[in-house]
């Protein structure tokens, strides 16, 4: 299994997989001072002097960001404040760099290069509406994308400028919730990816006593998801109101299709750039903090989780537990507006002693289950390993 020894300070990477973390509890200050803010480069200013300027922003940046988390780390019981100053004009450059160059525009038709042709000014602008609160979020652009069994998956295409401060939030944020997301957690996070999962699932099943595989996928996951429990969530750790009100006006800002805009009491728009986080701060209060909990306390025998976003796989050493635990997450689950897909939920036997257990009683071979595009199958090497 793939542990990584050390965090990446840029990212707070590096929890060990399959393996909650447990909080270490100590009392510090954040300091409230003030980002430094870069001057307008003049229209005239050559390609280095630009150059120089991005990368000391870049270094401003890095250094706020590592304060952040540190704060975070250190604070593990406490909501963190003043914390909107660190979406500055240097933050708000490095989230547009990081954008899509020739992504589809949203309702507000700027592309990237419109934007970038006077950038300095217009982040300049941005900023000061975001910091004076006089920053509005435009309705998502609806569009959809074909899915494997031949449905639409609705996708939200944001204005450009929500983009760019939904990013730059997003790294502030990312910066504290890293502190507090549990190992098994892979979907959507800094230093962590799908090979990731896959290969922590691989190395739970082939070094733990597995037996029994709970597939699990929730429901219309991003369609159905409370935005009043994201906000309420997303308040146990952040206490400065201001980006509290961002995230709300993102929720609230509703969905424009065929020229009507229509706003719902759920879903976080799947496709917007902040809609990841939301997604995986609402499942580590509803989900991961729970089945750990439920692993501890509850499982008679061994037990493994890896959820990567909304793609949830439990192994479990008895066939009660994991009976017991599939009852209990669906309860859970419908305390906060989700429910488990009834057809596409299942659970398998599944393990190095599967197959000759199954024959033994007469059965077929083991079935095999899907996770994040690869089939997983009990078979043997030509030396008869597992």
């Amino acid at each position: 299994m793939h542990e990584r020894e050390k965090s990446d300070p840029a990212t707070g990477a590096g929890k060990p997989t399959n393996k909650a973390e447990a909080s270490d509890h100590a009392e510090h200050g954040v300091s409230d001072a003030a980002e430094l803010v870069e001057q307008r480069a003049g229209a005239k200013g050559n390609a280095n002097e630009h150059s120089t300027h991005r990368t000391q922003g870049r270094e401003r940046v890095s250094q706020a960001l590592e304060r952040v988390r540190k704060a975070a780390r250190l604070r593990k019981e406490e909501k963190l404040t003043a914390l909107l100053h660190h979406v500055n004009i240097d933050l708000l450059r490095e989230a547009f760099f990081a954008l899509k160059r020739d992504a589809a525009p949203g309702v507000d038709g700027v592309t990237w290069r419109a934007y970038e042709a006077d950038l300095d000014l217009n982040l300049t602008d941005l900023a000061s509406r975001v910091h004076r609160g006089a920053y509005r979020a435009l309705p998502s652009r609806r569009t959809y994308i074909p899915k494997a069994d031949g449905r639409q998956r609705p996708l939200a295409v944001s204005a450009l400028e929500d983009k760019i401060v939904q990013r730059a939030t997003a790294e502030v944020l990312n910066c504290i919730f890293e502190e507090d997301f549990l190992g098994f957690s892979y979907g959507f996070r800094p230093g962590r990816g799908q090979h990731n999962a896959l290969d922590a699932l691989c190395v739970g099943i082939t070094t733990r006593k597995v037996n029994f595989i709970l597939d699990a996928d929730i429901q219309s996951f991003f369609d159905e998801v409370s935005k009043e429990w994201v906000v309420r969530f997303v308040e146990h750790r952040i206490g400065d109101r201001r980006i509290i009100r961002l995230i709300q006006k993102w929720l609230k800002a509703g969905v424009l299709e065929d020229g009507a805009v229509t706003v719902s009491d759920k879903g976080t728009g799947q496709g917007s750039v902040i809609s990841p986080l939301l997604a995986n701060v609402y499942l580590h209060y509803v989900f991961d903090l729970w089945a750990e909990r439920w692993r501890r306390h509850e499982a008679t025998g061994d037990m493994i989780i890896v959820r990567f976003a909304d793609d949830i796989v439990v192994g479990f050493e008895h066939e009660a537990d994991a009976r017991r635990f599939w009852e209990a997450m669906r309860k859970r689950l419908e305390e906060f507006s989700l429910s488990l897909h009834p057809d596409k939920t299942r659970l398998i036997e599944f393990g190095r002693h599967a197959a000759a257990r199954r024959k033994q009683r007469g059965l077929g071979k083991p079935e095999t289950f899907k996770f994040l595009g690869f089939i997983f199958i009990c078979g043997r090497t030509r030396k008869g390993k597992f």
